[in-house]
């Protein structure tokens, strides 16, 4: 095993910490991109739901810290300690409770600093500063600074970088696979029910309209996966925020069967996502998620799919009750109106359906391997446990 590299505070090796404003600015709808901590999702910047602000909001949030590519952005409140770069050509503002470590490019490279602020001991050195409060902890500004990184020799710091990028861009060209094919899909859909369409309760057309199960969560892998609503997003069910609960506590009809359709039903901002289930690892959803399973005998499964993720604008609509409460109940997701081809489109929609949801899943496969890679070297390559040179190759190979 190699000797690890030295550590050293992040204020000592040449890097600034940039408070954002402390509030928040109206939504427009339309304009600048104004990050907020739900933005930061496995280490990137997802802006699929982010608020955008107008011009003058824009230059009025960037007047004390406006982001430039590359920037590290980090979350002091929520989920302490995660981090997101900004990437090229993106213009935003950055939210509440978020900061931004800027290196002067002395002692630390900027892309590395990405890399150095991720894993475990990233974790661990969060966990030592953190502000533990009754409500909830915090990450104060003036501690950041004091936050412990790994320091190899820039040249070093800069072939890491450079290792852990290719996974990381492979990793993104699967995902704008996916979601191309994805798209594709609801494009036909969509041509498919301009020229020949019926509408149908959801109810008439489904088996089963279920909220998932109270979960008696388990440490054991072994025992079934949980699904929740963070598993849920752009269409797709992401298993990586999910737990795991006793298998024998779990109903056989509660147990997710392929094509099966997910919707998020309680909370604002969450409530009304839909999403596909297309693998063949057994799951469940919790109780904040409802299965909506389409009968064969009725209607085509893969097809009713699409139309519910097409539908997903009006069912975040259907929510009901006071604010940080809103449900979304079965009885009123069964009641809704859903528009279908007929049944000769569908079955003329169904084989090219098929086989563009293959290819994403193909895709995001290969990245789920790749995340693991990569998460696996990182702590080893950050800390000096292993060289750039002894992984090169599995990387190359990789990618």
């Amino acid at each position: 095993m190699s000797d690890r590299w030295p550590l050293e505070e992040l204020g000592l090796l040449g890097v600034k910490v940039l408070d954002c404003e402390h509030k928040t600015p109206r939504d427009a709808g339309s304009g600048y991109p104004y990050v907020a901590i739900p933005n930061i999702v496995d280490g990137r910047l997802d802006l699929n739901s982010v608020r955008r602000i107008t011009q003058q909001d824009f230059e009025l949030w960037t007047r004390r810290t406006k982001p430039r590519q590359g920037d590290l952005i980090i979350t002091r409140r929520g989920r302490v300690g995660d981090t997101a770069a900004v990437p090229r050509g993106l213009e935003c503002a950055i939210g509440q409770n978020l900061v931004i470590a800027r290196s002067d490019g002395s002692r630390i490279d900027q892309r590395y600093l990405r890399w150095a602020t991720r894993g475990e001991h990233w974790e661990s050195e969060v966990d030592r500063l953190l502000n533990v409060g009754a409500v909830f902890s915090s990450l104060n500004v003036r501690d950041i600074p004091r936050i412990r990184v790994y320091v190899p020799p820039m040249r070093m710091q800069r072939g890491i970088a450079d290792a852990l990028d290719a996974l990381d861009d492979k990793i993104a060209v699967n995902e704008r696979i996916a979601a191309t094919a994805r798209e594709l899909g609801l494009n036909l859909v969509r041509q498919a029910l301009e020229t020949r369409s019926h509408e149908h309760e959801v109810g008439a057309l489904a088996e089963l309209i279920s909220r998932g199960v109270t979960p008696r969560y388990s440490l054991s892998d072994n025992d079934l996966l949980v699904l929740n609503q963070k598993c849920i997003r752009n269409g797709r069910v992401s298993l990586e925020p999910g737990r795991f609960t006793l298998r024998d506590k779990v109903p056989d009809g509660k147990k997710l069967r392929l094509h099966d359709i997910l919707v998020n039903s309680t909370g604002v901002g969450t409530l009304g996502r839909v999403a596909r289930w297309t693998l063949a690892r057994e799951c469940t959803v919790d109780t904040h998620v409802t299965i909506v399973r389409f009968d064969p005998a009725k209607t085509d499964q893969v097809c009713a799919g699409f139309a519910m993720l097409l539908a997903q604008p009006a069912i975040e609509a259907m929510g009901e009750g006071s604010t940080g409460q809103t449900e979304l109940s079965r009885v009123k997701l069964a009641g809704m109106r859903l528009r279908l081809p007929d049944s000769e489109a569908m079955g003329n929609l169904r084989p090219a359906l098929d086989v563009l949801e293959a290819r994403g899943d193909q895709a995001l496969a290969e990245s789920r391997d790749l995340g693991h890679l990569r998460d696996a070297l990182l702590p080893k390559l950050v800390s000096g446990e292993i060289r750039v040179r002894e992984v090169e190759k599995v990387v190359e190979d990789a990618t």
